[in-house]
C-alpha cells in the first residue's frame, strides 16, 4: 500500500523544488534563472549576491520550514483531538505568543528579543492549557479543546488591550506580526532542525498513530499507552507551533488545509501523511510568501493575509465536496 503512493511523494518533492526556485526568482526585484545559478555557483554581481544569499534565500528557507512545522503540527492536533477542524492554534498557543511578542515590541527589543518572547509565550500558554485541562485528574480531548478555546479568548482580549493602548507608530509592526510576517525570518537553521528531528522521531511511531487516530478505546484495546502517547503528541505539536510562531508570527490555514489535501491524495496512513504534510505545508507557505512579496511590489503584504485569502474558499470547497470531513 505504501509503495503505490511513492509517485505522489515524488510529485510533492518536485513541487517543493519548483516552489523554492520560484521563491528565489521572484520578489520586488525579479532575478533571471541565469543570475540565480551564477550566484549559487559563487559568481554574479555583489548586488545579486546580497539580494539572493542575504535576503531571499534565508527567507525562502525559513518559509518552507515554517510551513512544514505548521502542517505537521496540524496533522498531529487532528489526531490528538480526533477533530478534522483542529489546527495548530486551536489551543491558544498563538495568543500566548502574540501577547509576549507585543510586550517585547513595546519594550523596544529587537527581532531576536521578539522571537524569544514569542517562543516563551507559546510555551507558557502550552503549560497553562495542559495544567488547567488536566486539573486534579485525567484530561480528555474535549476538555483540552475547551480549555484552549477559553484561553485563546483571554489572550485575544489582552492583545486587543495592548493594541488599543499602544503608540500609533508601533501599530503597523504589531499588526504585521499578528497577521503573519516573514520579513524578519533570516535564521532558517532552527526551524529546519526542529522539523527534521520531529519527523525523524514521528516516523517510527506511524503505526501507533494510525491506531490512535481511530479512537482511544480501540488504541487501548490494541495495547497502546493512550495517555502517554496523547501527552507526547500534544507536547510535540505545541513545540512545532511555538517554533513556527517564533519565526513568522500567526500564519493561519496552513496547518488546517494541508493535512486535508494530503489525505485526499494519500489517504490516512500517518507514515505517509506526516512527511507529505511537511512538504505540502512548505510549498504552500513559500508560494504564499512569494505572492505576498510580488503582488503589490515594492510593498509587501503579510503572508497570513495571503494564506487566509487562499485557504478560506478552498477549505469551504473541500467541506462542500467531501463527505468525510
Amino acid at each position: 500500500m505504501l509503495a503505490q503512493h511513492w509517485p505522489h511523494l515524488l510529485l510533492l518533492l518536485l513541487i517543493a523544488l519548483v516552489s523554492l526556485i520560484t521563491g528565489l526568482l521572484l520578489g520586488s526585484v525579479s532575478l533571471p534563472p541565469a543570475s540565480v545559478l551564477a550566484v549559487l555557483t559563487g559568481e554574479g554581481t555583489s548586488l545579486e549576491q546580497t539580494l539572493l544569499l542575504e535576503l531571499r534565500l534565508p527567507r525562502v528557507a525559513s518559509a518552507f520550514a515554517t510551513g512544514g512545522l505548521l502542517a505537521t503540527a496540524g496533522a498531529l492536533m487532528q489526531i490528538l483531538l480526533r477533530n478534522p477542524l483542529a489546527d495548530p492554534y486551536v489551543l491558544g498557543l498563538s495568543g500566548g505568543a502574540g501577547v509576549a511578542a507585543l510586550l517585547a515590541m513595546l519594550a523596544g527589543l529587537g527581532s531576536l528579543g521578539i522571537s524569544s518572547a514569542a517562543f516563551a509565550g507559546a510555551l507558557i500558554s502550552t503549560l497553562l492549557v495542559f495544567a488547567v485541562a488536566r486539573g486534579s485528574g485525567s484530561w480528555a480531548p474535549t476538555r483540552l479543546l475547551l480549555t484552549g478555546v477559553v484561553l485563546a479568548a483571554g489572550w485575544g482580549a489582552l492583545i486587543s488591550f495592548i493594541l488599543s493602548t499602544s503608540d500609533t507608530h508601533q501599530l503597523p509592526g504589531m499588526l504585521y506580526w499578528l497577521m503573519g510576517d516573514l520579513a524578519q525570518a533570516d535564521r532558517p537553521l532552527l526551524p529546519w532542525l526542529v522539523l527534521l528531528l520531529a519527523l525523524a522521531f514521528l516516523m517510527p511511531l506511524g503505526r501507533t498513530l494510525n491506531v490512535l487516530a481511530r479512537g482511544s478505546l480501540q488504541a487501548a484495546a490494541l495495547g497502546v499507552s493512550v495517555v502517554r502517547m496523547e501527552g507526547l503528541i500534544y507536547v510535540l505539536a505545541a513545540l512545532l507551533t511555538a517554533v513556527a510562531v517564533t519565526v513568522a508570527g500567526t500564519v493561519g490555514f496552513v496547518g488546517l488545509l494541508v493535512p486535508h489535501l494530503v489525505r485526499l491524495l494519500l489517504g490516512y496512513d500517518q507514515r505517509l501523511l506526516l512527511p507529505a504534510s511537511a512538504l505540502g505545508g512548505g510549498c504552500l507557505l513559500v508560494l504564499a510568501d512569494t505572492l505576498a512579496r510580488t503582488l503589490m511590489a515594492p510593498e509587501q503584504l503579510p503572508v497570513g493575509v495571503i494564506t487566509a485569502l487562499l485557504g478560506v474558499p478552498f477549505f469551504l470547497l473541500l467541506l462542500y465536496r467531501s463527505k468525510h470531513l
